[in-house]
């Protein structure tokens, strides 16, 4: 069970690192949204997956170590929580301290993955609202009607209503 432990910290541990790593990635990430860089943004994207790749790996072994002592106290792998086995280790203080610590860290972190999540998430969809809002105005320019401007040479100009700076002069 010693070993058990050992390793479940250890993989959380790691786990928790990673997603550290996730977090940094998304913070550079968001001055590269607002710069509309999107080159930029495929090539951190592709970052992320290779972490997201080793924190797979990384959470089907805790859930094999998970599995593992399950087995070993006889319970339900399932129903089995970080919590439960905090509790468990009552009678070891200094296993009990090491797994309540590395509880507590990926907590705080995955909870500022989900804050700088939102953020990007926000800046994103604003992002996609300003260039719906740009496509909507250009579509719309060109479903203007021409105009009866006729050039010297009485050929219609085709100007489109709107997008001409002449205007209309009562004076002449």
């Amino acid at each position: 069970m010693a070993s058990l432990m050992e390793n479940i910290i250890d993989v959380l541990e790691k786990e928790e690192a990673e997603y550290r790593t996730l977090i940094s990635l998304s913070q550079e990430k968001t001055p590269i949204i607002i710069k509309g860089d999107l080159d930029g943004l495929a090539g951190i994207t592709d970052r992320e997956q290779e972490v997201v790749g080793r924190i797979q790996k990384l959470e089907k072994t805790r859930l094999q170590i998970m599995e593992d002592i399950a087995n070993v106290t006889n319970r339900k792998a399932e129903d089995l929580k970080l919590a439960d086995l905090i509790q468990m280790m009552a009678s070891r203080p200094s296993e009990k301290e090491k797994l309540t610590s590395v509880h507590d860290k990926l907590k705080e972190t995955l909870a500022n993955m989900a804050k700088v999540n939102d953020q990007n998430r926000e800046l994103l969809k604003n992002s996609l609202e300003m260039v719906e809002f740009e496509m909507n105005l250009l579509q719309s320019m060109r479903r203007a009607p021409e105009t009866a401007d006729y050039n010297k040479g009485a050929y219609n100009t085709g100007n489109i209503m709107g997008s001409g700076t002449k205007r209309f002069d009562a004076k002449q």
